[in-house]
């Protein structure tokens, strides 16, 4: 049911989330545990989870963590380094719990210096993954230093995506947290098997936002937030309903200390709100009935998932997230800490 002042949808999925571990794991679950049916929970920790044997001990970890009468279902993946076997491709296929792959190129974002240096190491790893039905999930981002921050995307296209893509044409991949217009034609142009996950603070911000005041720490992300350009085109994709498009959050929590820092952690907590902010920016598009879609219905099809059966209602009520949640150790600063949500998640 849509109308301007209540959505009622089939419960999301959020295909692209950190969750950490420890401390950190039981303080932020519950955020997307409220909100989503599934998420796909990202490998990156320290140290990174490379084998099926870790992925399933870290889903029983996520699960043991969940509040009472949570109905959420962590779906795991694999962190790629230049040594991953096709033997291990074939052990985590087997599991039935871990969906997919993650390439990390080596020093692109948080907790990436394990990953891969030269994806052409892997070719028979990613031959594999399309003989056992593992999708590659890709951080889309080069890593010469001597490359523009705001160009590495691009060039990572043309560089390594489009190629690898080439070479292994039964590959499914998802290319995350697109954040250019070269990346949204990319993808829309790509053969079938080619999708990529969108975040709110993609669809929301530009590259402004980083600076108005002064420096904004807690807006930092990889990829960084990009031109305005780049995001008319992100919203105009997805406003048109085009189904290799879909929610991943890519949610990352760091304690405040490691973001106002020196040299501060790359990461954008949103959640809290992890559904609500996505409603605003269908909502300012004029799109709210494709909301669905996009939230629950374009990335399970996708990974040949059943589309969940319960349905989640939105209320559009005025809310404002606090200052820090308490973290372990600590606190949190969210995505629009202090500011007003325009949407709340009923119940």
């Amino acid at each position: 049911m849509v109308n301007m002042q209540e959505l009622t949808i089939r419960r999301p999925d959020d295909w692209h989330l950190h969750l950490r571990d420890g401390a950190i794991l039981a303080s932020v679950l519950p955020f997307t545990a409220r909100r989503f049916a599934r998420a796909v929970v990202m490998p990156n920790l320290t140290p990174p989870v490379t084998t099926t044997a870790a992925a399933l001990a870290y889903r029983e970890r996520i699960r043991a963590a969940l509040p009472a009468g949570a109905d959420f279902t962590p779906l795991m993946t694999l962190y790629l380094t230049d040594s991953t076997a096709r033997e291990e491709i074939d052990r985590a296929a087997a599991s039935g719990a871990v969906i997919g792959c993650k390439l990390y190129p080596a020093g692109a974002t948080t907790h990436s210096a394990a990953g891969v240096t030269d994806v052409r190491r892997l070719d028979a790893v990613f031959e594999r993954m399309s003989e056992r039905s593992l999708t590659l999930q890709v951080h889309g981002e080069v890593v010469d230093p001597a490359t523009d921050i705001f160009d590495r995307e691009a060039l990572f296209i043309e560089q390594v995506l489009a190629p690898l893509v080439e070479r292994h044409p039964r590959l499914h991949v998802v290319f995350e947290h697109v954040t250019t217009r070269a990346a949204v034609e990319y993808v829309c142009g790509a053969r079938p098997g080619v999708a990529a996950t969108v975040t709110p603070q993609h669809l929301l911000l530009n590259r402004n936002a980083l600076f108005q005041g002064g420096i904004r720490p807690h807006l930092y992300c990889l990829p960084v937030l990009k031109r305005e350009a780049d995001r008319e085109a992100l919203r105009a994709v997805v406003a048109a309903g085009n189904p290799r498009f879909f929610l991943g959050t890519d949610s990352a929590p760091h304690a405040r200390h490691l973001k106002e820092a020196a040299c501060g952690c790359a990461g954008i907590f949103s959640a809290h709100a992890g559904i609500e902010l996505y409603a605003e920016v269908f909502e300012q598009l004029g799109a709210l009935g494709r909301l669905e879609d996009f939230a629950a219905h374009f990335g399970a099809d996708f990974y040949g998932l059943p589309r969940n059966a319960g349905t989640l209602t939105l209320e559009k009520r005025s809310w404002s997230p606090p200052a820090a949640y308490p973290l372990s150790p600590g606190e949190l600063v969210p995505l629009r800490a202090g500011e007003s949500v325009a949407w709340a998640v009923r119940g």
